[in-house]
């Protein structure tokens, strides 16, 4: 039984590895095709990142002559890794995580600063010295949006902790949406939260307006100037999995819900569905906190980026939060 377990866990795990890549590239070339329309430009074929990374992985691996090598070629390899293995906690659909527990919201938050910490010390190990200004912006953009990002999950963990059961957990929470337990204040204490957590995205995912830290007019690149072929590529595939991925953390925390139990469908058809309805609000996620940001804005400076995280930010996820508290106190008053 245990050998069957074991074989039945390492397929799903592969499985999950080629479905994390291959949606990731695909809505990666969804998003740069719906930016080039919405600037006026034809833009590159939706293909282009499976063209891109097939394309990199027969280039040749160039290394640094002064580069820390180890490092240099280990980064990409733990960047693409744990951004695979955040999905491994993430419901899809109607298939619950692979990977469950107690507290794995606070892992999977420490998970999304390993591909970004990874990043960093590829570029401090390349030697150049565009990545290693890219290497310090990306830190400060880190310490930047974690702190309303630990707000949120604080403010949703907190509300659930009022229902009991293992509210640290997200499977937990997604199966609690709070829309349903909240009054008009919680209400828009959540809306406050959620769009704390559409412009917290960008910066997570180091796109327009936060992406400072690569910057091609600026420093040619930063983190990734000195990456080529199969480095390459395996940064290039580790973008597309995270942006997929916190897409999902988004459906999981705010939109949970299926429909499948709507229809009087068999077991086959409902998963279908589901799956389908997830990629769907993966999309629109996609759409309202990459693409629409993207295509609609200029890089801000580094120091907009802090005080827009710290300060504005913050104090609107904070709002959220206390909405949340004063919805509570009418209820226990009532």
């Amino acid at each position: 039984m245990n050998g069957e377990f074991l074989f039945k866990l390492v397929l799903e795990s592969i499985g999950l590895v080629f479905f994390s890549i291959f949606f990731g590239l695909l809505f990666k070339g969804i998003d740069r095709k719906l930016v080039a329309h919405m600037q006026s430009r034809v833009g590159p074929p939706i293909r282009q990142p499976f063209l891109d990374v097939m394309k990199l992985m027969n280039k040749e691996n160039i290394v640094p002559k002064h580069a820390v090598k180890w490092m240099y070629n280990l980064a990409p390899l733990i960047c693409l890794t744990s951004s695979i293995i955040i999905l491994f906690y993430i419901p899809i659909g109607s298939i619950h995580p692979f990977l469950e527990g107690h507290g794995d919201i606070i892992l999977i938050l420490y998970l999304f600063a390993i591909p970004s910490l990874a990043m960093v010390a590829g570029g401090f190990a390349s030697s150049s010295p565009f990545a290693t200004v890219g290497a310090q912006r990306e830190m400060v953009t880190m310490i930047s949006y974690e702190l309303p990002l630990s707000i949120i999950i604080i403010s949703m963990v907190w509300r659930l902790s009022n229902i009991g059961g293992n509210v640290f957990s997200l499977q937990f929470i997604a199966q609690h949406p709070l829309w349903n337990s909240v009054g008009l204040l919680g209400f828009i204490g959540l809306l406050f939260l959620l769009f704390s957590m559409i412009i917290v995205t960008p910066g997570e995912l180091a796109k327009v307006p936060f992406d400072v830290a690569e910057a091609e007019t600026e420093i040619a690149g930063g983190l990734t100037v000195e990456y080529s072929g199969r480095n390459l590529a395996m940064l290039y595939m580790a973008d597309g999995v995270k942006i997929f991925a916190f897409s999902a953390i988004i459906v999981a925390l705010f939109f949970p819900y299926n429909i499948s139990q709507y229809f009087n469908l068999n077991s086959l058809i409902s998963f279908i569905i589901d799956f389908l309805f997830f990629l769907l609000k993966v999309f629109l996620v996609m759409l309202s906190s990459v693409t629409l940001i993207r295509a609609g804005m200029a890089r801000l400076r580094i120091t907009q980026v802090v005080s827009s995280y710290w300060f504005t930010v913050s104090l609107i996820a904070l709002i959220g939060l206390v909405l949340l508290m004063w919805d509570v106190s009418l209820k226990v008053g009532w």
